[in-house]
């Protein structure tokens, strides 16, 4: 408060004549200095300019106050604004690390589906070949199933027609169907063959169940 504005107080609410006073000027910025100034002014006046003078430094002692709050509510305002940016910031770095982080765990992720998906694959392929032998396999063991039954019906045929006879005779008559089975085999005569190896496998059962007849 400068020295003219202080004067202007004093004289605005006097109802005689003040005598003149020697005003000292304030120091600038300095509310105690003023307020102490306003104090002793009004120790040297009476009345009611006094009191306006009591009521001013109260009044500047109240927004000096009041500055000076505002002042320190002002720098924790800054300081919260600027651990507020600090925290934003990390947070900013945080989820983009996260992010980052996301985004090669998905690709990790597309690598190890793709991965198992071709893994599948080929576990299909292999599966069906391994169906497709078992398939070829059954066929094929039916077929032998269904030659052996014929074969054992024409061997079961033949031990009922057979007649005893000697064992150099039936001995005989396996070297010749083998002798016809060779020879049939080198014309190309399938049939003629294998009906030779049956036969031949006819006198290999009557000589094995023989055997132990002879011993008994």
């Amino acid at each position: 408060m400068s020295s003219v504005g202080t004067a202007a107080v004093i004289t605005s609410g006097c109802k005689y004549p003040l005598m003149s006073a020697t005003v000292v000027p304030l120091p600038p910025n300095s509310a105690s200095e003023t307020t102490d100034f306003l104090r002793r002014m009004a120790s040297m006046v009476s009345g009611r300019n006094g009191e306006m003078l009591l009521r001013a430094a109260s009044l500047i002692e109240s927004l000096a106050q009041r500055a000076m709050s505002a002042e320190r509510f002002y720098h924790q305002a800054q300081e919260e604004s600027t651990r507020n940016a600090e925290r934003h910031e990390a947070a900013e770095l945080a989820s983009d690390a996260m992010v980052s982080q996301i985004a090669a765990l998905r690709a990790q992720l597309a690598e190890v589906t793709a991965a198992a998906a071709a893994e599948r694959a080929g576990f299909d392929t292999e599966r069906d070949k391994l169906l497709n032998l078992m398939h070829d396999a059954e066929s094929h063991i039916g077929k032998l199933t269904t030659e052996l039954e014929t074969l054992r019906a024409s061997v079961d045929a033949f031990n009922e027609t057979a007649v005893s006879v000697p064992i150099e005779v039936l001995r005989l008559a396996r070297t010749q169907f083998e002798y016809l089975s060779s020879g049939f085999a080198r014309k190309g005569d399938v049939i003629s063959q294998a009906m030779s190896e049956i036969g031949g496998f006819a006198i290999d059962q009557a000589l094995t169940a023989k055997k132990p007849a002879d011993k008994a």
